[in-house]
């Protein structure tokens, strides 16, 4: 599905050049579910820049689902963006004074999907996500957790290969986190999508089959977590 290979990208600041990328290299398959762990600065969102193609590499070469991709200009991404990637961030980026179920049939307006269809698939992915009884509810209405579920319906609603999830939990008290985990592992699972979370959360990261960690533009290490944390599995805290 991904596949990367000497990945690199600069960024000129002042007289100042900083290789955000040094030289990646990795391949996730169709149907992984991986993290992607770094402090702040070391490269990690540049990296999901990239692989969502709201980015370009300086040098080496990006291929998704065998499409070579670091040549294309900005329509093409977008294309590639709009059908096979899903995105889900830190903030929720909802529209504030529509329902639930009009942002999550923003994507599908944007896609030419009109009428009925588009409101059927919209109700569908709140569904997916458990908010079946929140679709008329607008953002200021939801809980944080709520709000995030609406996001990653938005993010379903196209049905894309790829999910990308750019701290998902980050802006989420523990308990509203893990219960997002759990959303992530069910998803995966039922619909064998690639699931991409970008943390600096070890704990966020062990939910996953796969951690890549990063340094300094670099991966220092690709493993399999060969024991993933179970949904309803409490952070360790929160155990009495």
């Amino acid at each position: 599905m991904i596949h990367v290979e000497n990945l690199t990208k600069m960024f000129q600041m002042g007289e100042t050049r900083v290789n955000a990328l040094n030289g990646a290299n990795f391949t996730i398959d169709q149907g992984e579910m991986v993290a992607i762990m770094g402090p702040s600065g070391s490269g990690k969102s540049t990296l999901m820049s990239i692989i969502g193609c709201l980015d370009v590499p300086s040098s080496g070469t990006y291929s998704l689902d065998g499409t070579a991709l670091e040549n294309m200009d900005e329509a093409q991404l977008a294309e590639i963006r709009g059908r096979k990637i899903g995105f889900v961030f830190q903030q929720f980026n909802l529209l504030a004074r529509t329902s639930a179920l009009e942002n999550v049939m923003l994507p599908l307006t944007y896609a030419g999907v009109r009428g009925k269809e588009r409101q059927e698939r919209a109700l569908k992915a709140l569904e997916r996500v458990g908010l079946s009884d929140r679709t008329k509810h607008a953002p200021n209405e939801l809980s944080g957790g709520q709000q995030q579920r609406v996001a990653i319906a938005r993010a379903l609603v196209n049905e894309p290969a790829i999910l990308l999830a750019d701290e998902p939990t980050g802006a989420l008290d523990s308990k509203t986190g893990v219960e997002l985990m759990d959303l992530f592992q069910r998803l995966h699972t039922e619909n064998g999508q690639t699931v991409i979370l970008v943390t600096h959360d070890p704990y966020i990261a062990r939910h996953t089959d796969r951690i890549i960690k990063l340094s300094d533009g670099k991966i220092l290490s690709d493993e399999i977590n060969h024991h993933p944390i179970l949904a309803g599995t409490p952070r360790p805290e929160e155990v009495i």
